[in-house]
């Protein structure tokens, strides 16, 4: 990360530093109520609406009235406007290995809200710790940084690598061949893993406000940068368009999941996802810097104003692309990529068969949010991910690079100051096939009864 990354990310842009000029409008309202875009179908619409009649107003127990405190986590005292490195157990024995993680907490001067961020909830998933490594260290955080404590309001928790273990094995899952994020909120008196979730949810999450969840795609694909969430969850919805990026998709995570366990608290959480397993993908540690930063700028934590895309994909559904031969895939069109109704995606080609070859087409005209890179294909393995769109089309070809690629908002440097009404919501209609957006790419291991997505 140079110094002009730094720049970059950590520079908000004010209305007057627009690119775009802004037409006046009688009124505008600063903060107005979130939009939910009419084209979502009807039953799923009704549940975010109702979501969002809750109160969204701060906490009155973020106001300045009180003072602040000290913030008391893992048995400290974190005096106002300082920085700790503390180190926690996963294991909490008296022989073995206990895995200590490191957590990084910033307490600022002014009242605010708890904002935990993780990383490495699996092991390989790099994108998040390398995001969070650069967020946890002095070209971001301390005086006249983008988080100085000294003028930051509330508390924000960092969490580079949360699965220790699967991270120093290079493995997606803990030691046990369970998946973390899948046993959330824990039992203490279970497996391995479910106890590493209690002690995690109990010293960590349950404490917090907000939670950023950082991932990557699971080995043998990789993902554009995109949020998941569950718009029907007041703040999460709140959170995920703060972070301030195009995709967002509509999905209430698998049962077990860290995101889903923390909305049945009533805790926000957004899962982020850029890149694949195993790799340190620039574009998506870049705006997994810039989301984190509008997040905490839109929640007045830090100072600036969170930038904001010049669309938003709201979508509650997909469509794959599949192979229907065996032999070695060749993807033509990466992740991120507008494709057309019959445009060649990728072909699929056989050693003991040369000179012949299978072209895979798309569909529908749409946005490539997951492509597969693992070579080895059968017929009827997924290959592509797809956001069949109808709407929206000129906004987003408007954002393409010379590839016919999204050009991801931060991964370009802040886009010109916009409000939020200004935004325009795309939705992509339908439903998951297999009940999660990741379902139809399988899983790495059989699922037991109590992993299974809803």
């Amino acid at each position: 990360m140079t110094a002009s990354d730094d720049d970059t990310l950590s520079n908000s842009v004010t209305p007057s530093e627009g690119i775009e000029k802004i037409v006046p409008r009688l009124k505008k309202r600063r903060f107005g109520p979130l939009k939910v875009s009419n084209q979502i179908p009807k039953s799923r619409r009704l549940e975010i609406e109702k979501g969002l009649e809750e109160s969204t107003k701060i906490s009155t127990k973020w106001t300045r009235e009180g003072g602040v405190s000290n913030h008391n986590f893992l048995k400290k005292r974190i005096k106002p406007g300082t920085i700790r490195n503390l180190h926690f157990n996963l294991l909490d024995i008296e022989i073995g290995e206990s895995w200590p993680i490191n957590i990084t907490v910033v307490h600022g001067v002014r009242p605010g809200p708890v904002v935990t961020l993780l990383g490495a909830v699996h092991g390989d998933e790099l994108v998040g710790p390398l995001a969070l490594t650069y967020l946890s260290g002095p070209n971001f955080i301390g005086e006249d940084h983008a988080i100085d404590p000294l003028s930051l309001s509330g508390t924000i928790r960092i969490v580079s690598v949360i699965n220790l273990p699967g991270y120093f094995r290079q493995k997606r899952d803990f030691p046990d061949g369970r998946d973390l994020n899948r046993h959330f909120p824990g039992n203490f008196e279970s497996n391995t893993t479910s106890r590493v979730a209690s002690r995690i949810w109990s010293n960590i999450i349950s404490g917090s406000d907000y939670i950023v969840d950082l991932h990557s795609a699971a080995k043998g694909r990789t993902n554009m940068p995109q949020i998941r969430v569950n718009l029907a969850h007041s703040s999460s919805n709140a959170t995920a368009r703060a972070f301030g990026i195009e995709t967002i998709l509509d999905t209430k995570g698998p049962r077990g999941s860290l995101r889903r366990t923390a909305n049945e608290s009533d805790i926000a959480c957004i899962t982020y996802e850029g890149g694949g397993a195993d790799e340190a993908d620039p574009e998506a540690v870049q705006v997994a810097m810039y989301g984190i930063l509008n997040v905490l700028r839109n929640l007045r934590m830090i100072p600036g104003y969170p930038s904001r895309p010049r669309f938003r994909i709201l979508a509650s559904g997909s469509e794959w692309l599949r192979s229907d031969q065996g032999g070695l895939l060749d993807v033509l069109a990466p992740a991120g990529s507008y494709v057309k109704k019959g445009e060649i995606v990728a072909t699929v080609t056989d050693p003991r068969e040369p000179g012949i070859s299978h072209d895979i087409v798309s569909p529908n005209q749409g946005l490539l949010i997951c492509t597969a890179t693992y070579p080895f294909v059968t017929s009827g393995t997924p290959i592509g991910h797809l956001l069949p769109m109808k709407r929206g089309i000129k906004a987003l070809m408007g954002r393409l690079d010379d590839e016919g690629c999204l050009i991801i908002s931060g991964s370009d440097g802040d886009p010109p100051w916009r409000e939020d009404d200004e935004v325009e919501d795309i939705s992509v209609v339908g439903g998951w096939s297999g009940g999660s957006p990741d379902a139809e790419w399988g899983f790495n291991h059989k699922p037991s009864e109590e992993e299974e997505a809803d």
